[in-house]
């Protein structure tokens, strides 16, 4: 089983675009309470949270789509809701994900499934969970079938089952999807639950972690050659074409019947494996619905599943940090900085659960000279990590004139990325970076002490909500208006 080299993993990243997936699952909100923990109950020797944010998301089917959706696939979410106010708070969050269409099937007396993670210090201390575990009624299994055969393309198709035992995937509806599937040559990926594995008969891939596979074969599951034999085992009973096991800090295995490779752990540091198994189901979905062979699905699964365990709570993974886990290397770690929005706010979030301080500061940033490195290690030494909103060419255009800027936008973002004093940088369009900030909202808002106070775009936001404003002292003498004078003045003589 051969399995995939950079090249062909960094191009089956272009291919992604052509992929569409339907994924049909137990769909929840994972709700994050964050704050400090600076005291113990005096009431019972338990901690107290000072709540600074909550944040809601899609979890369970809804995290694999939102992955299917930050990788550039096509997805397609079915589910069931409750009618009360997680389930239209669902509704709107997967409404507002790009790439991404869910037909949500409200049932009156089903309660939304929601998990509250309780957070401090990066580090999780509880989870309550409300949920209804019982079988969605006959009238909504019909609906969500109905919205299969309509969502699921006649040819080169993957469809999802990501069962999380809340009751949309009985045994019956199981069999009925994958046999619509069959009928169309889509592919069928299962993150699988429970014991008994036969009920997803007929599936090409299963994707159980280590303790599933171990729990659903009845076997131990501790070396290679025994998570060979459990994988074959669960093969033998329930008829799946393969397994992809993944094994923690041991990495993956994929396994048939005749053949099995083993793909080391890739993740450099691990905060979190909330979701993990979710972004494995959707990495290998996707890259199957791009025409990637399983050995190359799986070793593109393993390297989405090393990017997202680097993350806090339950997180979606971006090509850009693929691109940057498949090299490696100096340049295209500097990709792996420039971000669009949404990956910034990811990332931002990620690093506030682990209290980072968060800095931000903005520019053209034409022609990178002295003075710019100057103001941006001195805002980097004053934050943990600092974000920098970067002007578009149009926006220079509109502050500089027509003849700016010199260096296109993606050039002068790579250069910023390859400073170690910048952590991430994103382009914005308008003349100020007002939206940018409110969207972001730093801890520390940086500019140069050429700027009063009342002058800096988004002080009084960032003030507002308990965040500090720099004035940052300026080099003399530099400045990139003058080194393009000074050139120009010279092709002249």
């Amino acid at each position: 089983m051969a399995m995939a080299d950079t090249g062909t993993l960094s191009a089956l990243l272009e291919k992604l675009g052509t992929s569409r997936v339907v994924c049909v699952g137990d769909i929840m909100l994972d709700r994050f309470i964050e704050g400090r923990a600076d005291r113990l109950s005096p009431e019972a020797p338990i901690p107290v949270i000072g709540v600074e944010r909550e944040t809601e998301i899609p979890g369970g089917a809804g995290n694999v789509v939102r992955n299917i959706a930050t990788l550039g696939a096509e997805a397609a979410l079915i589910s069931v809701i409750g009618k009360d106010d997680a389930g239209g708070n669902v509704q709107s969050l997967v409404d507002d994900t790009p790439r991404l269409s869910a037909t949500l099937i409200a049932e009156e007396n089903r309660p939304t499934t929601i998990k509250t993670r309780y957070l401090a210090a990066g580090q999780q201390l509880l989870r309550a969970d409300r949920e209804s575990t019982s079988p969605i009624e006959k009238k909504s299994a019909n609906a969500v079938l109905a919205a299969a055969k309509k969502e699921l393309p006649k040819q080169n198709g993957v469809l999802v089952l990501s069962d999380y035992g809340k009751g949309v995937l009985a045994d019956d509806i199981i069999a009925d999807l994958i046999q619509v599937a069959q009928e169309r040559g889509a592919l069928v990926v299962v993150d699988p639950k429970g014991t008994d594995y036969s009920r997803y008969r007929g599936a090409d891939l299963l994707t159980p972690n280590r303790q599933e596979l171990s729990t659903a074969s009845g076997m131990a599951v501790d070396s290679d050659e025994e998570v060979i034999a459990a994988a074959r085992q669960i093969i033998k009973t329930s008829g799946a074409k393969a397994v992809l096991a993944t094994r923690s800090e041991q990495g993956m295995s994929l396994v048939t019947a005749d053949a099995a490779e083993h793909l080391p752990a890739r993740a450099r540091e691990v905060f979190d494996v909330s979701g993990a198994g979710d972004s494995v189901a959707a990495a290998v979905a996707a890259a199957l619905g791009a025409g990637a062979e399983l050995p190359v699905a799986a070793a593109f699964a393993n390297i989405a599943a090393g990017v997202v365990v680097g993350k806090i709570g339950t997180a979606v993974v971006y090509p850009s940090e693929v691109l940057s886990a498949l090299h490696e290397s100096a340049l295209m770690g500097t990709e792996a900085k420039v971000a669009a929005l949404a990956g910034a706010q990811d990332m931002v979030a990620t690093w506030r659960r682990q209290e980072l301080r968060c800095g931000f500061t903005n520019g053209c940033f034409d022609l990178l000279h002295p003075g710019h490195i100057s103001l941006l290690a001195q805002a980097r030494e004053a934050c943990d990590r600092l974000i920098v909103g970067l002007n578009s060419d149009r926006s220079v255009r509109q502050l500089k004139g027509p003849e700016r800027p010199v260096q296109t936008e993606s050039s002068r973002a790579q250069v910023l990325a390859s400073l170690a004093s910048v952590d991430l940088v994103v382009i914005f369009d308008e003349e100020t970076p007002l939206a940018l900030i409110e969207a972001l909202r730093p801890d520390l808002l940086v500019k140069g002490a050429d700027y009063a106070l009342d002058e800096v775009v988004g002080g009084e936001l960032v003030s507002g909500w308990g965040g500090e404003v720099m004035l940052a002292d300026i080099l003399d003498g530099h400045s990139t208006t003058g080194t393009i004078a000074k050139l120009e003045a010279g092709s002249k003589k």
